[in-house]
């Protein structure tokens, strides 16, 4: 049975682009299983996108020291909706941050714990200038993730 992997990623820039592109390569490999990625942004999520997903990789930019306004919005609209919907969901979480990305970190996983969500690995901070590496790291969590779908272990 395909298992869906939901990428809800904010992607303001071409950089951004660029990860949330790379989140969708990986999960899509063929060597990460019977996934299906869907690729949306968090402007355009309704709740029943989650709600129909295995799994989801959430990405965000870090603003002013917190999670990109498209993101808190989507929570904003949807969470109460997914309250007690979608316990148990596996999480994947990278951050573009300008600064270190630890005020989004902590926000965030205040919100998965109050949803019952579990982190599947630790959360990916991508801080700083940018690297031509990111891209690379954001692929690989994501393939590791959909693999991890596939085979029961999430």
């Amino acid at each position: 049975m395909t298992k869906v992997l939901l990428i809800i990623a904010h992607t303001p820039s071409a950089n951004t682009r660029a990860l949330g592109n790379a989140a969708l390569r990986g999960a899509s490999v063929a060597d990460a299983g019977n996934i299906t990625a869907r690729l949306i942004s968090p402007f355009d999520v309704v709740a029943d996108d989650l709600l129909a997903a295995d799994g989801l990789i959430l990405g965000t930019t870090e603003n002013i020291g917190y999670m990109a306004g498209a993101t808190k919005d989507m929570f904003d609209r949807c969470y109460n909706d997914w309250l007690d919907r979608t316990q148990a969901m596996p999480v994947g979480l990278y951050i573009r941050a300008g600064l270190d990305g630890t005020a989004t970190r902590r926000a965030l996983e205040g919100i998965f714990s109050a949803q019952k969500w579990r982190l599947v690995a630790a959360p990916m901070i991508l801080h700083g200038d940018w690297s031509e590496d990111y891209p690379a790291e954001v692929e690989e969590m994501a393939m590791a993730m959909a693999a991890g779908l596939d085979a029961g272990i999430f």
